[in-house]
């Protein structure tokens, strides 16, 4: 058993506790102190739970503010990223006067000022009056906000942020500990009303600016990460896009079409979408979406992805060469022609003078005939171009005329030219009448069902990326931007309920550029006018959300993306 005095202990038989009597005084203040450390928990929650830096620095002002019952304070940051270090001041408040507006700049790292001492030396400073600064200290205070704004500066606590290496990354700063919250200070009573920082404050306040530098670190690295990540997006986009330059551009027109969209729908009170409600996160993960939805392309072959036209540049030499060669071949041939039928002229075939000279004329037949045939080549030659572009014909026109089209291609496949070999080969192969057959566009079956994998590819590709919970539905949100309402979209053929809002949002961002772009040289540019014609038309036949459209129109979302309103 250990022994103790009497006054402090407790009675075995009894195994009962006797503590000393304490005083009314010394309850409140345990009672205080009690109140400040469940203060402090909840505050540390609250840091935790805090991602933007401004909100945050905010949150810890306010919160030392409360603890002390300080009428103002302020909050520095150290930036050592460029040179000299130095000091930025961040946030600022204060209770007596509310209606200040404060410019924020940045002041010199040494150890003239509060705050600068404080930062350099990693010493706290709990100054009584700051008008009364003994003589041997190296740092002064600035009255030049009191003297602007008849304010008076009495109390000061200077507490550095330091993180767990001890390294100081910023200053808190307390004004003016009053003696009740609700007490506003002028220079006439700022001396009755205020007191000096206890010790207990300051350790409080300390303990909390460690606990803010932490969260203030964490912030910097996820901002960081996030930086990473965004230029990790940034270089995926560039790569997608250098495989096929006549889309540059078009992922990040997207994107601000897409975020600006979303924005919008916030806004809607009434209708259809005032239920719609996207936090900032969710619109960053819509952005995101939206930069990396073609990312999906870079499996594409790049002949495919980069197809103006319904042949292949490589197919059309292939051809300009066999027409010149059937050309140079025909020719051939009718000189041969005439050079036989002038050394062996049949019998009554000899020259004559006169006009109706046998020889002559059947030698001006044999260029009749050529010439007939290379204008018939030619003709075909400017057909076959012309169906090579994807937008030359309409597709109305193209069904009106398919026959007579058809029917020109199977005469034109029944030319035939010798190869090198000397073998006899059709001027035009079927395949490459089926590909100048293609109604729209300039992409075959096949090859569109190989683009619109890229959907697929997409999705694979962004799911094996490690989301934080705020951005796990990007791959979902990406995969389904070329989904349609009525279920005719792809890849998956979803309906209107199973397609994320994010992603109707980002098809109408999508169709509006793809049809607006100027860098297509497969089409023209349309118009603003004709583009939403063409959209209103999709909404009208159950394709794209109607309502979000109409917002779209409203809103004029496109003129995000700053391009003259043309028409």
């Amino acid at each position: 058993m250990v022994k103790s005095s009497k006054s402090e202990w407790m009675n075995v038989d009894s195994h009962r506790i006797d503590l000393p009597i304490a005083s009314p005084d010394s309850l409140t203040s345990i009672a205080a102190e009690r109140n400040t450390i469940e203060q402090l928990l909840a505050i540390g929650t609250a840091l935790s739970d805090c991602l933007n830096l401004t909100e945050l620095l905010d949150l810890i002002l306010t919160k030392s503010r409360e603890i002390t019952c300080s009428d103002a304070g302020s909050v520095y940051s150290i930036d050592r990223s460029n040179g000299e270090p130095k000091l930025i001041f961040k946030v600022a408040q204060t209770d007596s006067l509310p209606d200040v507006s404060f410019e924020f700049a940045s002041i010199p790292l040494n150890l003239e000022s509060l705050a600068g001492y404080v930062a350099t030396t990693g010493e706290s400073l709990n100054i009584p009056d700051a008008y009364a600064l003994p003589d041997d200290v190296p740092y002064k205070f600035d009255r030049q906000f009191d003297l602007e704004f008849a304010y008076r500066t009495v109390s000061v606590l200077v507490i550095p942020m330091q993180n767990r290496e001890g390294e100081t990354i910023g200053v808190l700063q307390l004004i003016d500990r009053k003696l009740k919250a609700d007490l506003q200070i002028t220079p006439e009573n700022a001396l009755s009303i205020t007191q000096p920082y206890s010790n207990w404050e300051q350790q409080i306040v300390r303990s909390l600016a460690s606990q803010a530098a932490i969260s203030i670190e964490r912030n910097h690295l996820l901002e960081s990460i996030e930086e990473l990540f965004a230029g990790f997006i940034t270089a995926s986009v560039q790569v997608i896009e250098s495989r096929d330059p006549t889309t540059a551009g078009h992922s990040e027109r997207v994107a601000k079409l897409s975020v600006r969209l979303s924005q919008e729908v916030n806004s809607i009170e009434t209708g259809i979408l005032k239920s719609v409600r996207f936090s900032d996160r969710q619109i960053q993960e819509i952005r995101y979406a939206a930069l990396l939805h073609d990312f999906g392309k870079i499996s594409i072959p790049e002949s495919i992805v980069q197809k103006s036209q319904k042949l292949y540049p490589h197919q059309l030499t292939e051809l300009s060469h066999r027409f010149n060669l059937l050309r140079r071949t025909w020719e051939l041939e009718c000189t041969q022609q005439k050079f036989s039928y002038v050394l062996n002229p049949p019998l009554g075939h000899q020259h004559q003078s006169d006009d109706n000279c046998l020889h002559c004329g059947y030698l001006q037949q044999l260029d009749l005939d050529l010439n007939g045939k290379l204008d018939r080549l030619q003709s075909y030659w400017e057909l076959l171009n012309k169906l090579n572009q994807p937008d030359i014909v309409s597709r109305s026109e193209f069904a009106q005329t398919l026959d007579s089209i058809v029917a020109d291609l199977q005469q034109l496949a029944q030319y035939t030219y010798r190869d090198l070999d000397g073998n006899l080969q059709p001027l035009l192969t079927p395949s490459e009448i089926e590909q100048l057959l293609i109604p729209r566009g300039s992409l075959t079956i096949a090859e569109r069902l190989i683009v619109e994998s890229h959907v697929s590819h997409t999705y694979d590709f962004l799911r094996k990326i490690p989301w934080t919970k705020h951005l796990q539905d990007v791959p979902k949100i990406a995969r389904s931007h070329h989904e349609k309402l009525d279920g005719s979209g792809y890849p998956q053929g979803l309906t209107a309920g199973e397609i994320p809002v994010q992603s109707q949002i980002m098809t109408i961002a999508d169709i509006y550029d793809a049809l607006t772009a100027s860098d297509r040289p497969y089409k023209p540019r349309l118009s603003i006018d004709r583009t939403l014609a063409i959209l209103h038309q999709e909404a009208a036949t159950g394709k794209i959300d109607s309502d979000l459209l109409a917002l779209f129109e409203q809103r004029q979302i496109y003129a995000v993306l700053g391009d003259p309103n043309f028409n």
